[in-house]
């Protein structure tokens, strides 16, 4: 199938693209990569009248270290993050997420903002920015907004984005002292998208107590799930068995998932329990390095 007719806008600035989505309303629709939208458009599950490309906005294209600070605009291909050794050196959980994002051409073409603002439960980068407790700067005409990644996810597929604005920038707290990371995912093939995703941050001390950690999972709900229980159990103590299975017991409370074609939700939750372990441990072990 062909898509349904529309008009075609390019425009060269932020301002420019702002001010179109202003003109067309809820009929203009943003594309970068175009990976979600074409396909849903050449099968006729959407139909806007016009279409506004934002591949020009060479100044939403950059990778930053600001302040303790990663700021990445939301044009950065997903390929040139995973390759930016600013990311590997302030964010190496980052960089292990993006890896596993479809293939190669995929994170050729993919853009950094394009994947959080598709906000697909099971898609690496919003479940990497829940985990990272970062923020989105998002643009309208009248103004620049802060949302945290907590409150940015709103249902499936769905942002707190509104239509005449767009995801600009994306903004990540940068760890210091001892910490490490995991990121880790079961698909059906490589290149699917995860069954279940499972992402960690931790930090621990001299004596290797966890002092912080954050766990979150992908593909248990509508939108990337915090265990925020995980805190609450883990702090001030070393990692063993008996605080892995505590915190296995709280992620069976806390995921709802629903069965499907790809698996039952039985099996999702299984696999939100053996992911969670492995993810905990190997984020301990890289922070205690």
């Amino acid at each position: 199938m062909k898509p349904a007719k529309f008009e075609y806008y390019k425009p060269t600035t932020l301002s420019e693209a702002l001010s179109l989505l202003e003109e067309t309303g809820d009929d203009g629709k943003i594309i970068a990569g175009g990976q979600s939208l074409v396909p849903i458009m050449n099968m006729r599950l959407a139909a806007p009248k016009y279409l506004i490309d934002i591949n020009g906005l060479s100044e939403l294209n950059y990778i930053k270290n600001e302040d303790n600070i990663l700021k990445i605009g939301t044009l950065t291909r997903q390929s040139t993050v995973e390759k930016s050794e600013i990311v590997a050196n302030a964010c190496g959980l980052l960089t292990e997420a993006i890896s596993q994002i479809g293939h190669v051409q995929t994170r050729n073409r993919g853009t950094f903002g394009g994947s959080i603002v598709h906000a697909d439960p099971s898609a690496e980068l919003p479940l990497a920015l829940l985990t990272l407790n970062g923020s989105v700067q998002i643009a309208s005409m009248d103004e620049v907004r802060s949302v945290d990644a907590e409150d940015l996810f709103v249902t499936y597929l769905t942002t707190d984005i509104m239509p005449t604005e767009i995801l600009k920038a994306v903004h990540i707290p940068i760890i210091k002292g001892r910490n490490g990371y995991s990121f880790q995912e079961i698909a059906r093939r490589h290149g699917d998208f995860a069954l279940v995703a499972a992402s960690c941050i931790m930090t621990v001390d001299d004596q290797d107590e966890i002092s912080s950690v954050r766990l979150a999972l992908g593909g248990v709900e509508a939108i990337p799930l915090l265990i925020e229980d995980a805190e609450d159990i883990m702090v001030g103590e070393t990692l063993s068995d008996s605080l892995l299975d505590k915190v296995v017991e709280s992620v069976e409370f806390a995921v709802e998932p629903e069965s499907d074609l790809h698996a039952s939700a039985e099996y999702r939750t299984q696999l939100a329990k053996v992911l969670t372990k492995r993810t905990l441990t190997q984020a301990y072990e890289r922070a205690r390095r």
